[in-house]
């Protein structure tokens, strides 16, 4: 049987800033124990405060997921200090804007050690603990990017669908621990640092694309899966869209995409090239949120009603190509 939230061992990667520090504090105002790790020691230890200024017991452990051994100590710590470990998620990652040909092939690479090996590392010691315990969740923070992809993020994209397939593996191989369970996360945009952070050489500035939803939607449904597991969740009303438009109009909604998502994404002002934080950790002082959510960028009832515009007349279309297809 799983523990309760109050009862339970909780590892957070990715913990310093954004989904991982709302995650964080909403596990430890259900006084989960908690073991926070990241590559920015100094933020840990203020998420590890706060996280204890909640009433929760929150050890700050500075990891660097692209280093396996690193990973292998944070697993083994949770065991050695609390006994057992019952949640783990596998939330640090990074990202890189820009065309394909415009990408440096080192900086492709650093995404895909962190987003696809830095979740091997996290799941392999995780589930190694699940097993010999009987009980256990991990929960891998994919993308709703992971589902439909995006332009000037060919990186990001094929690290975030290697999540989902890496997921479903898992639950595969797992089928005979019924206690143990793999869930993956499909946020849609986000109020986090991560746009300040990704590597950029596409050569315009990086914003975030509207709708943007706020951590804390996210941090909750995480706390939700653990309750409750379940296989994929997307977090958001423009990613459930954008999942429902893609099943009933492929070809429509990969043309949408490249253009909005493009657009949305990249401002008109110039942007040097920069590796973002892929190598090394920016100490920026920013904390949970990016800033991205001002006017109707909110991820509300404004957005949805936009995007309900859009989304009703093209699944019309879509309906209509379906049944026209079926009546040939």
């Amino acid at each position: 049987m799983r523990p309760s939230i109050a009862e339970s061992v909780v590892v957070v990667t990715g913990a310093s800033s954004g989904i991982g520090r709302a995650t964080a504090h909403a596990f430890a105002e259900q006084g989960a124990r908690l073991l926070l790790a990241a590559r920015r020691s100094e933020m840990l230890e203020e998420v590890a405060a706060e996280c204890r200024d909640l009433g929760a017991t929150a050890l700050a452990v500075p990891t660097d997921v692209t280093r396996e051994e690193e990973v292998e100590h944070l697993a083994h710590l949770a065991v050695e200090r609390f006994g057992h470990l019952d949640v783990w998620f596998n939330n640090a990652g990074v990202g890189v804007f820009g065309r394909l040909e415009e990408i440096p092939t080192e900086v492709w690479r650093r995404v895909i050690e962190t987003n696809v090996f830095g979740y091997l590392y996290g799941a392999r010691a995780a589930i190694r603990q699940f097993r010999a315990q009987g009980h256990g969740v991990l929960i891998n923070n994919a993308s709703i990017v992971g589902r439909l992809a995006k332009p000037d993020s060919t990186a990001y994209a094929t690290s975030k669908f290697a999540v989902r397939g890496f997921s479903e593996s898992l639950r595969q191989e797992l089928l005979n621990q019924p206690d143990i369970r793999v869930c993956t996360l499909l946020p849609a945009v986000i109020d986090t640092p991560f746009f300040e952070h990704a590597g950029n050489f596409s050569h315009q500035r990086v914003r975030a694309a509207p709708p943007v939803y706020a951590p804390e939607k996210v941090a909750r449904t995480v706390l939700g899966l653990v309750r409750r597991p379940r296989a994929e969740v997307i977090v958001g009303g423009a990613g459930h869209l954008g999942s429902l438009l893609k099943r009933l109009a492929p070809s429509l909604m990969t043309r949408l995409n490249a253009r909005t998502l493009h657009r949305g994404f990249l401002a008109e002002e110039p942007s040097e090239p920069t590796p973002g934080t892929l190598f090394e950790p920016m100490r920026d002082g920013h904390t949970v949120y990016g800033g991205w959510r001002r006017g109707l960028n909110r991820g509300g009832v404004p957005s949805l009603l936009a995007l309900a515009l859009i989304g009703i007349p093209l699944g019309l279309l879509a309906w209509r190509r379906y049944g026209a297809g079926r009546r040939r």
